[in-house]
């Protein structure tokens, strides 16, 4: 079960309360979870219960129970518990990773494109400075993913997107580096400097998200090489790489809304360096045998590819598999 799906049930649950007549609400178009901070329980946590209280008349720990009994028997939650004045905390079953990966492998680049702004209609404004343009070539893309339908060169009643001045310079960057310098700091700050893009080091940003993605590639040769194909048979221990993975969705959705490619790159920043940190353990060592928990890291890993692949591709960006 993925945060999204997760996000899914939890606003059934709601709506089937409504609808039984145990909830005087009205039901809410999407309903946030988020990991659970430290000292919490649980993995996931929502606070639906405390937004729906006012209007439905009761406290907000009586709306949570009664959200709980519909999700008792929810695929892919082990547990569901609530906590302080009605906050709902989410235990996902040990194979929810597994579930995962398989999710994203089979969606492929179109992990994280969704229906979330199906009918609505964005009108984007002309704009003509450089980085302008394409803060709003990438937003239309990812405005799009979320099932949006956009207008572009709208005349003044369109909305215009602003960012800090910045040279787009291709000449002496490259695209690719050029592209992530003016995306990667937020529309509103200035832009990066783009020297730095251009040496390959770990403290270059977008060699990191760049080399994990041929990091995946080369792993997957060698494992074939050993005869380990990526199949996601047993749970995965790679907590931080498969919260990162499964918060993809949601990144995508909020950079949709915000008009802010940023955060789709600084996710992808994330997300290569938990799978960077994670690499070493995927295939076997020394005189170590195949087993399935090295198929199923390699089909983790293969997955977080595909995530740095899609994401670097809405923003524009080549994946080399080889740097």
């Amino acid at each position: 079960m993925t945060p999204a799906d997760l996000s899914l049930t939890v606003l059934h649950a709601v709506r089937r309360a409504v609808d039984d007549g145990a909830l005087r609400v009205e039901v809410p178009p999407r309903i946030k979870v988020e990991r659970a901070r430290p000292g919490g329980s649980g993995e996931y946590a929502s606070n639906v219960a405390l937004t729906l209280a006012r209007s439905a008349g009761r406290s907000a720990r009586e709306v949570a129970g009664i959200i709980e009994e519909r999700l008792r028997d929810a695929p892919g939650l082990r547990g569901v518990e609530i906590t302080g004045p009605g906050f709902l905390n989410f235990t996902l079953r040990g194979d929810a990773g597994s579930e995962l990966v398989r999710v994203v492998r089979a969606a492929g680049a179109s992990y994280g494109h969704g229906t979330a702004l199906a009918g609505t209609t964005v009108r984007l404004a002309e704009v003509t400075e450089s980085r302008a343009v394409l803060v709003t070539e990438v937003a239309v893309r990812l405005l799009r993913s979320q099932g949006a339908d956009v207008e572009t060169g709208a005349g003044d009643g369109g909305e215009r997107v602003h960012v800090h001045p910045g040279a787009y310079e291709v000449e002496r960057l490259g695209s690719d580096a050029a592209r992530w310098a003016l995306l990667r700091a937020a529309p509103h700050d200035r832009p990066l400097d783009g020297a730095p893009l251009l040496a390959q080091h770990e403290r270059n940003s977008l060699f990191r998200v760049r080399y994990a993605y041929s990091r995946v590639r080369r792993l997957l040769v060698n494992g074939e090489q050993l005869g380990v194909a990526p199949a996601p048979e047993v749970p995965l221990d790679a907590p931080v790489l498969l919260g990162v993975l499964g918060d993809h969705p949601a990144v995508l959705l909020a950079a949709a809304r915000h008009r802010a490619p940023d955060r789709v790159a600084r996710h992808l920043e994330a997300l290569a360096d938990a799978l960077l940190a994670f690499q070493h353990t995927v295939l076997p060592l020394g005189d170590e045998k195949p087993s399935a928990a090295h198929r199923s890291r390699l089909a983790l890993a293969d997955a977080a590819g595909t995530v740095l692949a899609g994401g670097l591709s809405v923003l524009g960006i080549s994946a080399p598999d080889r740097i």
